[in-house]
């Protein structure tokens, strides 16, 4: 069996307040093998970008992660020292974040931040590691990149500021990218050549990805499996196409039936009554069993565990057919 670039064992984040301590992320598990792209979707508040920013070790405080392990190639990565980690980011992990401003130096140079972190990671003359800054903007469909290397970040448009973050992210060949809403503050054509620009890096040169979004569309273009997340806990997961189409979770068949589709001749769109539970205010059992039509008494007391059920695995207890034959 091949071992993935990166296996989340039971992954628990909390944070720490005066009066209590909040789990954003509780007991999260998945594994992401090289060349995939794993979609985590969710609504505000799932947990997505904190289960990517634990990955990297970007939890700040009052944040801490409480419990569980985490693997890029087999080497776990969530005990190391701070110094010792911050090399693996950027080498071995990259990021790309929602607003491309946040990560760009809007004093400095588009290549002079480029050959910065290629010599960070690289061992690479200036002369060389700015031959291959230009060939990254090239790859990443940045037009003239002779030229526009010397451009401020001002000088680029939102999408191609994007394009330029991605060129960072890629820039020392990581084995994993962790992309956190990298389409969201574009408009749609630009939406479309990221996401051809992020499946093309996995097939080219098998990177792994980790595609945060709340956007069902843009994970069934570019994801290979997808993760449905509630109030820090996987919901579903399993190959995009039997989630999108075959949605076995009722938060998951919520999400689904929130899409419009021109096959659809229904007047109105599935409805998920209710909002997220904020982190002091989660349910027992199920989280989401305030709002799911099908919950039953067992739902209120006891937390499912992910069930195999196919070629998808799913948390609720609708699936827990050893328990229903015990029952019955």
């Amino acid at each position: 069996m091949i071992e993935p670039v990166l296996s989340v064992r039971n992954l628990r984040v909390e944070f720490v307040t005066r009066r209590d301590i909040l789990r954003a992320i509780d007991g999260v598990s998945f594994d992401i093998a090289k060349g995939e792209v794993l979609g985590v979707v969710g609504e505000s508040g799932a947990g997505k970008s904190v289960t990517g920013l634990a990955v990297i070790g970007l939890i700040d405080r009052p944040g801490r992660i409480a419990g569980g392990e985490i693997y890029l190639s087999g080497m776990r990565i969530d005990n190391l020292p701070p110094e010792e980690l911050r090399r693996i980011r950027g080498k071995r992990i990259g990021m790309i974040f929602q607003d491309p401003l946040t990560s760009l130096n809007p004093l400095y140079r588009i290549g002079d931040q480029l050959v910065e972190t290629i010599r960070t990671h690289l061992n690479l003359s200036e002369t060389a590691a700015r031959k291959r800054a230009i060939d990254l903007l090239a790859e990443v469909g940045i037009p003239a990149p002779e030229k526009r290397i010397d451009a401020y970040p001002h000088e680029f448009s939102g999408g191609m500021r994007q394009r330029v973050v991605i060129a960072l992210a890629i820039c020392a060949e990581p084995e994993l990218i962790i992309a956190d809403e990298p389409t969201t503050a574009l408009d749609v054509s630009v939406q479309a050549q990221i996401i051809s620009l992020i499946k093309r890096l996995g097939r080219d040169h098998g990177t792994a990805v980790m595609l945060v979004t709340h956007d069902m569309g843009v994970i069934a273009e570019t994801s290979d499996r997808v993760a449905v997340m509630y109030s820090g806990r996987i919901a579903e997961i399993g190959p995009v196409l039997d989630v999108v189409q075959n949605p076995l979770h009722p938060y998951a068949k919520g999400l689904m039936g929130a899409i419009p589709t021109l096959a659809s001749d229904t007047d109105r769109l599935v409805q998920i009554p209710g909002s997220m539970p904020r982190l002091s205010a989660i349910p027992p059992g199920c989280p989401f069993n305030p709002r799911c039509a099908f919950a039953f008494d067992r739902c209120r007391v006891e937390r499912p565990e992910p069930i195999r059920h196919g070629s998808q695995s799913v948390a609720c207890h609708l699936y827990d057919t050893a328990a229903t034959e015990t029952a019955a």
